[in-house]
C-alpha cells in the first residue's frame, strides 16, 4: 500500500475519455512517456464512474462520445462532490470561438482542439495541475510577455515593473492562472472578490481599465479581450 501511494504521488493519475482507438494509443504512449499513468474510458457513462472511483489527478475529456457527450459528462463531474475539482481538458475537433466558450463554461479547465500536438498537450497538462496544485503561490505565472511573481508580488511586462493595486493584482492573477477562458462579471465579482463581498456589476469594468492602463504602454498590444454579451479573457488573440 505504501509502494502504491508513493508511486501515485511521483506519477499523476489521467483518466482518458476517449472512444477513438487510434487516438487513446497515442496519448497512452506518449503520457507514459512523460511520466503519467493513465486509466480508459470508452463512453461518457464509464467515465463517470472511473472518475468517482479512482479520483485522477486530471481527466483528459472527448466533446463526442458516444451515449452521453463530453459536455455533459463534465456537468456531471462537476456536480459530484468527489470530483467536481478534478481538472478536466476537453479534446475535441470543434475549433469555433462559440464551441470552446461552450466547453470552458460547462466546467473545463481548459480545450484542446484536434489535431493537436502531443507535447503542446502534455504542456497544457501540466500547467493544469500546477494550478491545481497546492503551493502556487511560490511560482511565476508567465503569459506572453508578461511575468508574475506570486511570492514576491511583483509584475513585469516585458522587461519593465507593472504597478498594480491589489484588485487589479488579484485580477490579472486570476486570468493567468485561466488563461484564454472567458470570465462573466458575475463569475470576476464571485472568483475574485468573494462570495460574501456586495459589489456593483460596474465595478468589474472599472477595475479592467485599471489593469489596462497599468499592462499597457506605448504600442504593446491589450491581452485582455472583452467577449461581447459574455465577458473578459486573457487572450493573445485580442478583438
Amino acid at each position: 500500500m505504501d509502494d502504491r501511494r508513493s508511486n501515485t504521488a511521483l506519477k499523476p493519475l489521467v483518466l482518458l475519455v476517449e472512444d477513438e482507438a487510434d487516438l487513446v494509443t497515442l496519448l497512452r504512449y506518449n503520457l507514459e512517456k512523460e511520466g503519467f499513468r493513465t486509466l480508459v474510458a470508452g463512453d461518457g457513462e464509464e467515465g463517470i464512474l472511473l472518475a468517482t472511483e479512482q479520483a485522477p489527478n486530471l481527466i483528459l475529456l472527448d466533446w463526442m462520445l458516444p451515449l452521453t457527450s463530453g459536455i455533459e459528462v463534465c456537468r456531471q463531474l462537476r456536480r459530484n462532490a468527489k470530483t467536481r475539482d478534478i481538472p478536466i481538458i476537453m479534446l475535441t475537433a470543434r475549433g469555433e470561438e462559440a464551441d470552446r466558450v461552450r466547453g470552458l463554461n460547462s466546467g473545463a479547465d481548459d480545450y484542446v482542439a484536434k489535431p493537436f500536438s502531443p507535447t503542446e498537450l502534455v504542456a497544457r497538462m501540466r500547467a493544469v495541475l500546477r494550478r491545481a496544485t497546492p503551493g502556487l503561490s511560490d511560482e511565476l505565472l508567465r503569459f506572453g510577455d508578461i511575468e508574475m511573481d506570486l511570492a514576491a508580488h511583483r509584475v513585469r511586462r516585458n522587461g519593465r515593473d507593472v504597478h498594480l493595486g491589489p484588485t487589479e493584482f488579484r485580477l490579472l492573477r486570476h486570468f493567468m492562472q485561466h488563461p484564454g477562458r472567458v470570465f462573466s462579471r458575475e463569475q470576476l465579482l464571485d472568483l475574485v472578490w468573494g462570495h460574501d463581498v456586495y459589489v456593483e456589476l460596474r465595478t468589474v469594468d472599472v477595475h479592467i481599465r485599471r489593469l489596462r492602463k497599468a499592462l499597457n504602454e506605448d504600442t504593446e498590444t491589450d491581452l485582455i479581450r472583452t467577449v461581447r454579451s459574455a465577458g473578459y479573457a486573457l487572450d493573445l488573440k485580442t478583438g
